[in-house]
């Protein structure tokens, strides 16, 4: 980065700390000097109080404080060699320590430091034996036995906060921190970044980074811990909240065709459009319209989010945009993830138009246009025909899936980009897109799933952001009952009542978190990842409180629980049941070629198979106003957003909609309380907030999806909207006097090492 000098953060730490110590901080991923100052304590121990040790879970890694009860050495008489037992205590609950060596002498040593009443830090895997709870062989030092004038010392002082890292069986808590001390003892404010300008540090009377960095790696109170932490937490989101406001600079400086409405009376496909509604827009459609087509008549790019609740009407808002664009002699490309969607766009658009999306055929209307789809599994003939469609500007609406992206896809006019489902796109997918047109085209985002406010100031905050929160006039709703899959009579009246809603002429989904039902399952319950349709929900694929970490996740415990549910083993059960005899039974999932889902939906949306078994490819999009039943199992397995996502697909028409949530989930445990979430509210804002809530925050910025770490490592999305919002009023005006920042040096850099290419990337598939 022009204008910086070379950092003491980018020293190797085999050079600050030793070769040996830096080998074993490097299988933490710690490489640099940088590394280890932004490898911050997890929690801090007070001298004075002992570690929960009933908190503790087996199998994890643990560093805890406790006092010695009592530690003896003996020889083994099932083998050679000696053995110390010790136990540890807080009080209340107690953990065992073992230690093997060759010899009683050699372990005397270790008896010696562990006297009866003595405190001090243990750190090692939590096991059991025997039924008791232990550490085997864990790394210990007690407290007061440290040199406090030595290099080696551990803490300088028995009042002060221990920090607690994160460790691994490689280095434990407390040798991390006294590398981290021979770090920070040398550091100097020439020798890291500071990114926050002078400007901002003295108005938010702020301490500097290397100030900041002591207080956490080597505090003298709490109070100076919750200070340098508050520092660090607001450098996150204003670097954050700079990136973006660069990224809004860049888009306010392209140029864009204006595509304003055609002038009263003129022939106008969008006029034609709202004339044949059938219904009456929502307030808020017609409110959120208004905004779109403003900016879309304006020679700077729209970049706009829209977001809405389920079954809100986001489809026709996004189509008058387009019409909008095709009025002006432009061009709308809707972007879909999967070819499912696709083709439920393309349908549902062709309805809606009716001979408007007839243009130049017999029977349509004079001045109407075409819709044409562009999925990778079109013969050769239909692809070439699309093709000659959208090059030519025959078809003023092309909907696709990655096909959109070939380079033989060429564009008369490409004036407008939607994206459906945008966490499901990477910025380079979107860029490829909106490449194809001759200047920038405008851009609208959908998600179908409400975003919390803190999410969208994070997330996608180079955006403006439009909300839909009202459901158009006439839909019944939809009622939601947890069902207990080992109730065998409540399990028969779900049947009985899918049986009636069918009998009605309705549809009935039954979703299932797997395809096949003979695969083998992994440790913890958990089907091979293979066997899942992978359609992430809400700005992550799993994570805690998500999708409980996958179908088998967070409540799935041990293999004690019942296999996850399979769409082909449910499909041949229901075929056998009295409840359905004589119904026929479709499937639908991810591993069926294209032609099979096309032709499976076809038959569940004309009723020729009124029950439909299906993985979540069914999610979003899906459009059967037929459709009044949704049966989940497995319901606990999937996480909020995800069940709020298919239980809108039903209750869409006139009928009212009922959604049966089948699961084993104990009362009392985090599944439990996200299925009485769904049967206490239908509020998409409600669920995504409280969906947020029991997330990662590595999945909440998409870490999931990239398999990397998060950017933010103390920043929390949930907990620090206040700190994200004033970042975010921070950065702007900062970045429009200076958006290429030349002149903060520090802070572009900052932001090229925390949002790199890759990181933003994810950013924008959140």
């Amino acid at each position: 980065m022009a204008g910086t000098t070379a950092r003491r953060e980018d020293e190797k730490l085999s050079r600050a700390v030793g070769p040996r110590s830096a080998n074993a901080l490097a299988k933490l991923g710690l490489e640099t000097v940088g590394d280890l100052l932004g490898h911050y304590p997890r929690r801090y121990a007070d001298p004075g109080r002992l570690t929960d040790l009933g908190s503790l879970e087996i199998g994890e890694h643990a560093t805890v404080m406790a006092r010695v009860e009592w530690a003896t050495v003996r020889t083994m008489r099932a083998r050679s060699g000696a053995l110390l037992e010790a136990t540890i205590t807080d009080g209340r609950h107690k953990l065992s320590l073992t230690f093997f060596g060759k010899h009683k002498g050699g372990l005397y040593g270790f008896e010696q430091r562990l006297k009866p009443g003595s405190s001090g830090l243990f750190s090692g895997t939590v096991g059991v034996y025997k039924g008791v709870r232990q550490l085997a062989h864990p790394d210990f030092i007690m407290l007061g036995e440290q040199d406090l004038d030595s290099d080696e010392a551990l803490l300088e002082h028995a009042s002060r906060p221990i920090p607690i890292y994160p460790a691994s069986a490689s280095i434990s808590s407390w040798k991390i921190q006294q590398a981290a001390r021979v770090v920070v003892d040398t550091l100097t404010d020439d020798d890291v970044v500071d990114p926050l300008p002078a400007e901002v540090r003295s108005r938010l009377r702020l301490p500097g980074r290397v100030a900041a960095l002591r207080m956490v790696h080597r505090p003298e109170s709490m109070e100076a811990v919750r200070v340098g932490q508050h520092r660090l937490r607001f450098e996150e989101a204003f670097v954050l909240q700079a990136a973006l406001a660069q990224r809004r600079a860049r888009a306010a400086q392209e140029d864009a065709t204006a595509r304003p409405h055609r002038a009263p009376g003129a022939p106008s496909i969008l006029a034609d459009f709202d004339a044949s509604l059938p219904f009456e827009l929502t307030e808020g459609q017609r409110w959120v319209g208004e905004e779109i087509a403003a900016e879309l008549a304006s020679p700077r790019p729209m970049q706009r989010l829209l977001q809405g609740e389920v079954g809100s009407g986001k489809t026709v808002v996004a189509l008058r945009a387009m019409l909008q664009v095709v009025d002006a002699g432009g061009q709308a490309a809707l972007l879909a993830p999967t070819e499912v969607l696709a083709a439920q766009h393309a349908r549902t658009l062709r309805i809606l138009l009716g001979p408007l999306a007839e243009g130049g055929l017999l029977g349509g209307a004079d001045h109407g246009t075409r819709i044409a789809l562009l999925t990778g599994s079109l013969g050769a003939a239909a692809r070439k025909k699309a093709l000659l469609q959208a090059a030519s500007g025959e078809a003023g609406i092309v909907v696709g899936t990655h096909a959109l992206l070939g380079e033989h896809v060429q564009f008369a006019d490409l004036g407008l980009v939607v994206v459906d489902e945008q966490h499901r796109f990477g910025v380079e997918q979107r860029d490829a897109l909106r490449a194809k047109g001759r200047v920038s085209p405008h851009l609208l985002v959908m998600t179908a799933t409400p975003i919390p406010r803190t999410v969208a100031m994070t997330v996608f905050g180079d955006l403006e952001t439009s909300s839909l929160t009202q459901v158009p006039a006439g839909r019944a709703g939809v009622t939601t009952h947890m069902v207990p899959a080992g109730n065998v009579a409540w399990v028969d009246r779900t049947w009985q009542r899918v049986r009636e809603e069918v009998e009605k002429g309705h549809r009935a989904y039954v979703v299932c978190p797997r395809i096949h039902p003979d695969e083998d399952l992994p440790a913890g319950g958990a089907a091979a990842a293979a066997d899942f349709d992978t359609v992430p929900e809400f700005l992550a694929l799993a994570g805690p409180g998500g999708r409980g970490g996958g179908p088998g996740g967070d409540d799935a415990g041990g293999s004690d629980r019942p296999p996850l549910r399979a769409v082909l083993e449910v499909a041949d059960e229901l075929r056998e049941r009295p409840q359905l005899a004589g119904l026929q039974i479709g499937v639908l999932h991810g591993q069926l070629a294209p032609p099979d889902k096309d032709a499976a939906m076809a038959r569940f949306s004309s009723g020729e198979t009124p029950v439909l078994v299906a993985t979540t490819v069914v999610e979003v999009g899906v459009d059967v106003p037929e459709a009044t039943v949704m049966v989940i199992f497995d319901a606990d397995r999937f996480g909020i957003s995800q069940l709020h996502q298919l239980r809108g697909r039903v209750g869409r028409g006139a009928d009212p909609g009922l959604c049966l949530l089948v699961s084993d989930a104990e009362p009392g445990t985090p599944a439990a309380a996200r299925l009485e979430a769904m049967v206490r509210t239908t509020d998409g804002f409600e669920l995504a907030n409280l969906d947020l809530e029991q997330r990662s925050e590595g999945d909440v910025l998409g870490a999931a999806q990239s398999g990397r770490s998060s950017s933010l490592r103390l920043l929390r999305v949930v907990k620090d909207a206040d700190l994200i919002e004033l970042a975010r009023r921070e950065a702007g005006p900062i970045v429009a006097a200076d958006p290429d920042l030349t002149g903060l040096p520090d802070l572009a850099a900052a932001i090229a090492a925390q949002l790199d290419e890759q990181q933003e990337e994810f950013l924008e598939r959140a």
